[in-house]
């Protein structure tokens, strides 16, 4: 037994490779073969295609869609109002976004460059006869600079204390923010 299905009637052969030719070739076909002056749309590039290679596969438009922009991204086809033709080979090469980087002249054989100059302000030229600049000090209170640090709180009571608070009278600490309301008791009102 060499092979099975040489020899057995009921198992059909694989089907023939269908020889399609890349997309790209396909597409500049059809461009040339429509030759339309405002050149071809993408229904027209489908269409023609379609009526020349009867098997494509079922992605036909995707790959299609997907070919044309990649030929328009690589400028292989030129998109003008929504119509594909061959780029121009006597237009001038197309510019991109913003002004153009100046044309750098050469230098003669033998200089040497020197390093790009750094970003930002340069620095303001030194006085070479003036004296070298004193570290900042305070200014004559002898006190530093910014808010003094906290003091730690003393257990001592040399200080005459005043009506206790109620956050002072049961030893709590104070919270932080404005203390929330007392609610007041109601008094009776007197009759005359």
């Amino acid at each position: 037994m060499a092979t099975e299905n040489s020899n057995n009637p009921l198992v059909p052969p694989p089907p023939p490779v269908p020889s399609l030719p890349q997309y790209p070739e396909m597409i500049m076909a059809a461009i040339e073969a429509l030759n339309d002056i405002n050149g071809s749309s993408k229904s027209a590039i489908a269409k023609h295609i379609e009526s020349t290679y009867g098997d494509l596969p079922e992605s036909h438009a995707a790959l299609l869609a997907h070919h044309l922009n990649k030929m328009k991204d690589t400028g292989e086809l030129v998109l003008v109002k929504n119509n594909y033709m061959k780029p121009d080979p006597n237009a001038p090469p197309k510019r991109g976004r913003g002004r153009p980087p100046k044309a750098k002249t050469p230098l003669p054989a033998g200089t040497v460059s020197s390093p790009p100059r750094p970003r930002g302000r340069p620095p303001k030229p030194r006085d070479p006869f003036a004296p070298p600049p004193q570290p900042k000090t305070h200014s004559g209170t002898g006190r530093p600079r910014g808010r003094p640090p906290k003091k730690a709180k003393t257990t001592t009571s040399s200080a005459p204390v005043s009506a206790p608070t109620p956050a002072t009278a049961t030893g709590a600490p104070r919270g932080r923010g404005r203390p929330p309301k007392v609610k007041q008791t109601a008094v009776a009102p007197v009759g005359c």
